[in-house]
């Protein structure tokens, strides 16, 4: 009943309600189409994870780790980035909660905008923020992930050759938190991906409704149809110079 009260008070319209709801079933649909998609068609996630065991294999090889260390290090700064960019912009979203009316102004002035209330523009940054939370969430259990698996180097043992088997449950086990830690990483860049999306409500429903379908389609294209998968699905990839 309250938040019934709240969207009448913001001046919600249909096409708001219809936008928002596009929104969602998009982000949260193709998040499940693509999981069972990579079960039956290359991914780029089924793609890095046979390399990904393979690396795992390679390392317990080696006496010196130094490269897998490197690596790690790496993947984690990638992570802190992101988390801290993240954090850098919720701080924004947050202050700019303290500007409501002056941003509406703002918004109000730019060309082919729908006019809305302080109530509707709240609610759009309020989106923002929790998209922005749920990437944070993602890329800091992507940084805990890989701080696991570096524990995992560190007290893998040298696997010598006449003797393999015994190591498979610990190469399978780094591989596969490595995957994990990946996949968290991937869901909070995704997070940015939609929130470009839900930027453009600001202007028009009907742009962020438009932004929406051309941000799945372009999530699904570097993801199942992209030259970077063909290049590592591909057992023999020759390299095409400037493509």
């Amino acid at each position: 009943m309250y938040g019934m009260r709240m969207f009448l008070e913001a001046n919600v319209t249909w096409l708001d309600v219809v936008a928002l709801a596009f929104f969602v079933v998009a982000w949260v649909g193709y998040a499940v189409f693509s999981v069972r998609h990579a079960k039956d068609a290359p991914s780029l996630r089924t793609a890095m994870d046979n390399f990904r065991r393979e690396w795992m294999a390679r390392m317990i090889e080696r006496d010196n780790r130094m490269v897998d260390v490197n690596i790690m290090r790496n993947l984690t700064r990638s992570s802190q980035f992101f988390a801290s960019i993240t954090m850098l912009i919720l701080g924004a979203l947050i202050a700019l909660m303290g500007y409501i009316q002056q941003a509406l102004q703002l918004v109000s002035e730019l060309p082919f905008t729908v006019k809305g209330s302080q109530t509707l523009l709240e609610i759009k940054i309020l989106l923002l923020v929790i998209i922005f939370v749920y990437a944070f969430f993602k890329f800091s259990w992507a940084i805990r992930q890989l701080n696991f698996c570096s524990v995992l180097i560190g007290a893998a043992p040298k696997m010598p050759k006449e003797n393999t088997e015994q190591y498979v449950p610990h190469i399978n086990r780094a591989a596969r938190i490595t995957s994990y830690a990946s996949v968290n990483f991937n869901n909070g860049l995704r997070a940015y991906y939609f929130a470009l999306a839900a930027l453009t409500w600001f202007l028009h429903p009907w742009l962020m409704i438009a932004a929406t379908g051309w941000v799945v389609y372009i999530l699904y294209q570097r993801e199942f149809r992209s030259k970077t998968l063909k290049a590592l699905v591909e057992e023999d990839a020759s390299p095409t110079l400037g493509t």
